[in-house]
């Protein structure tokens, strides 16, 4: 039995090696990484130009405590990184990971509101469904019920609007009217908590795991930076699973040009090489607070020389190698794939995503919108099915987390379109078992 503990029992085999998009167990058996771990693995498994990039930094120096000595990789990755962003967002702050980043932007935003005599302003509203990290002040801005419930008694939960799901309400995504009618919702939110208390809004621009990888709306990014600014609230874009370029755009908001005052960056940003992500700053919010005395804030190791090194070089892939652009091109045909399993399976009611941040649903009933029985346990039985099959996808519960069911499939952005046709094979097979062993009857009841 091993000494480690996550979230369940749930036995694994031992991981032997990975490289590209495919991985191997002791037992010599191939799986095909189809959601890039949790949408980590960008730029593909043991890249030899990444692994040599730490291998030259190993020899220099592996720690350096940002408090006692600038060291080159941290500096560099955070002038990349800075390039990168939209104008106006030049200051760097590296964390390890997304919850940390969520946390510091959050907490860089309070400070900047205090810096500027508005200690009233601490709200950050969110949306549900929403996933922005695991720890209490990153599950405060969540809206998802099963991770957040147990911890509600140690947290103050922020204010939350609906998320823009709207293929689930039966309203026209490409209609900037239906961007709109979401968009206010946001504005209400704002004026029923007191303009004056609100801090930030914090957003993912393409939806991850707890929406499944939904896409505003037309006008709907638009709208909510117009808003943000009409009442002095800093918008904060969570960028930690879209960032990297893996839904065809470095950043996910770069599709609709919208500017935050902050982002989040992690998981494709060090692409699983080590753990590493940043919060990117306006510049003179980060110069407000440092004019009052400083960020109170830090982590051990935020700028560890050696992640900062492998970032480095997993940037240098990314554009080397025009993986943004590879992300982009594959993502079409991988959609063009799963929407012709849509015509072959009924309980396929929908398919979104951009780039290779691709998710299909499951329900019952495609004009209903129905789920699937909840008791049925759809996410977890098609990814055991699929992973039985050699196929890694990724799932979590539609519907806040109690109902409904999506599948994320996020391959690598080295994926090439036969490696393409292997996943939905893959896949194919796996739903035809899925459905095979689905309850009879289990379509017709609610």
């Amino acid at each position: 039995m091993s000494r480690l503990f996550y979230q369940s029992r749930l036995p694994r085999p031992q991981l032997a090696r990975a490289e590209g998009i495919y991985m191997w167990d002791v037992h010599g058996k191939r799986y095909i990484d189809g959601s890039s771990g949790a949408m980590v693995s960008n730029i593909g498994h043991s890249n030899p130009r990444v692994l040599a990039a730490m291998q030259r930094q190993m020899e220099t120096a592996t720690f350096g405590y940002r408090l006692h000595f600038q060291t080159e990789s941290s500096e560099a990755l955070a002038e990349r990184a800075a390039a990168l962003a939209p104008e106006g967002l030049g200051r760097v702050f590296f964390v390890s990971g997304g919850s940390e980043a969520t946390e510091s932007a959050m907490k860089l935003a309070r400070q900047y509101a205090l810096a500027r005599g508005e200690a009233q302003r601490y709200k950050v509203i969110a949306r549900t469904p929403s996933y922005h990290g695991a720890t209490l002040g990153a599950l405060s801005v969540t809206g998802y019920a099963p991770m957040t419930a147990p911890f509600d008694p140690m947290m103050h939960a922020m204010p939350k609007i609906p998320a823009p799901r709207a293929y689930l309400d039966g309203l026209d995504p490409g209609d900037p009217a239906t961007g709109l009618h979401y968009a206010q919702m946001l504005e209400d939110r704002i004026l029923e908590e007191g303009p004056a208390t609100v801090l930030a809004f914090i957003v993912e621009p393409i939806g991850g795991a707890s929406t499944g990888a939904l896409v505003p709306p037309a006008g709907y990014m638009q709208r909510i930076r117009q808003i943000c600014d009409r009442y002095g609230v800093l918008l904060i874009h969570d960028e930690v699973m879209t960032g990297g370029g893996r839904t065809g755009r470095f950043f996910g908001a770069d599709h609709w040009e919208v500017t935050p005052d902050l982002i989040c960056l992690s998981k494709g940003f060090g692409g699983g090489y080590v753990p590493l992500g940043a919060v990117i700053a306006r510049d003179d919010i980060v110069e407000a607070v440092l004019d009052q005395g400083g960020f109170i804030h830090g982590h051990t190791y935020a700028g560890n020389p050696l992640a900062c090194a492998a970032g480095l070089a997993v940037l240098d892939e990314i554009e080397a190698q025009d993986l943004t652009g590879n992300a982009a091109r594959m993502g079409a045909v991988l959609k063009d794939r799963l929407r012709d399993l849509m015509q072959k399976y009924p309980i396929i009611g929908d398919v979104r995503g951009k780039g290779l941040l691709l998710a299909f649903e499951t329900m019952q009933d495609r004009q209903t919108k129905a789920p699937l029985p909840a008791d049925l346990k759809a996410f977890d039985r098609l990814v055991e099915i699929a992973y039985e099959n050699g196929l890694i996808i990724y799932s979590r519960r539609t519907r806040g987390g109690l109902s409904g069911d999506h599948f994320l499939v996020c391959p690598p952005m080295i994926v090439t379109e036969d490696q393409i046709g292997e996943i939905v094979d893959l896949l194919d097979r796996s739903l035809t078992q899925f459905m095979a062993q689905m309850p009879h009857g289990a379509l017709k009841s609610a």
